[in-house]
């Protein structure tokens, strides 16, 4: 099995390495995207199986034509990361033991190159941004309904921008004759508000990228979900059963961070990475996606247990 085109997991022979030899039982990829992590551990550990989880329909779609080979140690279901622990309470006893959770918090290679998707600020489309399409809220309803306190809040909160203030004055200013509608629109408008020209390529961050974040993660509503994804993992796992978290910008980090240190401190977790890992310097030349990836691992252990 090769990967998707355009698709590669990121820090995956790390990822490989923590889950390997784990004893039979199920590892659950909590973001299953086109498969490429779960292809590799099935591949690599014949004692376990793989339970995908996925909001996009249509990654779901993909994945289990390209883990189609594996049988029945492959299944998958279309259901939110932070729905871990009702979806395996649904699963019962057919999902015991689970030995390993993996979380890959970043948006696939191939949603971030559709411009319907409303990801990008390079390619045109509606400012949508939902992963899931049942959800009703969009980034334009965001965008065009927020006060303007409301707006420059989110930016901040969500993506640590310095100028959400005048991002959120300018979005306000414009939205009074237009609505704001299109990615390249919103993109050019943020870069001016922030005085400057994304086509000048003096940086290689865009000017909307944390802005673009913020509302992604806004209308997703990423950070609750993670915060669901780890206070329900450690009375999933079997003893000895293994959590990774992938991460990509310093919130999310911070959260998987101080959630494994209290519950290692609670005598529940055993923290197996004391640092991140970070992609080498091989992988981030083949893979840019892979520079901001951080990877934490934890071992649910005997004693304490969550509260």
């Amino acid at each position: 099995m090769s990967n998707a085109p355009g698709h590669v997991p990121v820090l995956a022979d790390e990822v490989v390495r923590f889950f390997h030899d784990q004893p039979d039982g199920w590892i659950v990829d909590c973001t299953l995207g086109l498969g490429g992590h779960a292809g590799l551990l099935l591949r690599a550990n014949p004692r376990i199986s793989v339970l995908g989880l996925d909001v996009d329909e249509a990654n779901l779609t993909t994945a289990r034509e390209r883990l189609a080979e594996f049988g029945d140690r492959f299944r998958s279901i279309q259901a939110n990361f932070g729905d871990l622990g009702a979806v395996l309470s649904e699963g019962g006893r057919s999902l015991a033991p689970v030995v390993g959770i993996l979380a890959d918090l970043g948006v696939s290679s191939n949603q971030i190159s559709d411009p319907m998707r409303g990801l990008s600020f390079d390619l045109d489309g509606p400012l949508d941004m939902r992963l899931d399409r049942r959800q009703k809220t969009t980034a334009a309803d965001l965008v065009n309904t927020l006060g303007e306190g409301e707006l420059s809040d989110l930016i901040y909160l969500q993506a640590q921008e310095r100028h959400s203030r005048r991002i959120a004055k300018r979005i306000c200013q414009v939205r009074r004759q237009i609505r704001l509608n299109s990615t390249v629109q919103l993109a050019r408008l943020v870069a001016s508000a922030v005085g400057e020209d994304p086509d000048s390529h003096r940086s290689r961050i865009h000017p909307a990228t944390r802005t673009f974040m913020a509302l992604r993660m806004a209308v997703n509503g990423e950070m609750q979900a993670l915060g669901r994804l780890l206070d329900a993992a450690p009375r999933c796992l079997a003893i000895g059963g293994r959590i990774a978290v992938i991460s990509f910008h310093s919130m999310e980090d911070r959260a998987v961070k101080e959630n494994f240190k209290a519950l290692s401190a609670a005598g529940c977790y055993e923290v197996l990475t004391k640092k991140p890992l970070t992609a080498a310097d091989a992988e981030q030349a083949a893979n840019p996606r892979s520079r901001s990836a951080k990877l934490r691992v934890a071992m649910r252990v005997e004693g304490g247990g969550p509260s």
